[in-house]
């Protein structure tokens, strides 16, 4: 593989304590309570992790993440400090709580497959006879899910469940949800100027050293993140068509077409570079029309170096 993606990272920054390796992302814990989040290009679908990486995939998801950090950081606290380079974003070490908060605007994705199999309860919360997919709900609903160790599946579950199995308190767990609706409610309205629906997203919050809950990780990112074009929706709706998205579903439904869903036995299909790099410009794309900036593609001849470079001149500057 040559050096214009980064699929792995290999550091060893001054104070440096652990190193924790996500599906995408790999964070580095300095002294002071500092993390270095690191946006690698590797492709995740189904909980897999794709062979190959997607170029400036990480760069788009730091950026979009960020971006979008700034944009609601007067309504919700966040982890991050600053973004030393790209594909870097460096922030306060925070305690995650051990679930994903997942809020859906629409049935669509994971609960259009729940609803299309005859389920009517998801996570606890009842959706309404009679939707088709890609239908709106009649308000959004929160349908959480265990934030799964490395390699397992996150699992649905019900607030109930949360509360009872004692993974969050209920007086933490009522302010990620007021956290959660005014995040998505923010989400919105930016994805309204760009011509965008937020259908659903997931975010993820965290416990900073002094108690504080603050939102962490990725936000508002395709990653994340499901979006359709506003444009021709409700035409598409009532004609039984599929929506026009920007999202990570078209690599998922890629996957699915080929045969791969991640289950037991199934062999992930060839992504040839030609592929890889049709799924590279739909990515910058996404980045484009959810930011509405046209993308500045990073010096990716040598990224490793490049990142190296720039955070230990960041951690100079702050030591």
């Amino acid at each position: 593989m040559s050096n214009s993606t980064i699929t792995a990272t290999h550091y060893n920054f001054p104070g440096q304590k652990n190193v924790y390796k996500g599906k995408v992302r790999e964070v580095y814990t300095l002294e002071n309570d500092l993390l270095v989040m690191i946006a690698t290009d590797r492709l995740s679908a189904f909980d897999v992790v794709m062979p190959k990486g997607i170029p400036y995939k990480g760069q788009i998801l730091n950026q979009i993440a960020t971006n979008m950090m700034k944009a609601t950081e007067d309504i919700v606290p966040n982890w991050l400090i600053a973004t030393p380079d790209p594909n870097v974003a460096v922030g306060h070490r925070c305690t995650p709580f051990k679930v994903e908060m997942v809020i859906r605007g629409y049935l669509s994705g994971h609960a259009a497959r729940e609803y299309h199999a005859g389920k009517r309860l998801l996570c606890g919360v009842s959706m309404p006879e009679g939707l088709k997919e890609n239908d709106k709900f009649p308000g959004p609903i929160i349908t959480p899910s265990t934030k799964a160790d490395n390699g397992e599946h996150d699992e649905d579950i019900s607030r109930e469940d949360i509360l009872r199995k004692g993974i969050v308190s209920e007086e933490d767990y009522t302010q990620l949800e007021a956290y959660t609706r005014a995040l998505f409610q923010r989400g919105t309205e930016i994805a309204a100027k760009q011509g965008l629906i937020l259908v659903d997203t997931k975010y993820e919050f965290g416990k900073t050293a002094d108690g504080k809950i603050v939102l962490i990780d990725e936000i508002h990112t395709p990653d994340s993140s499901r979006y359709f074009y506003a444009n021709g929706y409700q035409e598409r709706q009532d004609k039984g068509e599929k929506q026009k998205q920007l999202s990570k579903e078209f690599v998922r439904q890629w996957l699915i077409e080929n045969g791969f869903q991640g289950k037991e036995g199934q062999q992930i299909p060839e992504m040839t570079d030609t592929y890889i790099n049709s799924v590279s410009e739909r990515y910058i794309e996404l980045y484009e029309q959810i930011t509405g900036e046209t993308f500045q593609r990073a010096d990716i001849s040598n990224i490793e170096a490049r990142i190296e470079k720039n955070v230990l001149g960041y951690l100079n500057t702050t030591s």
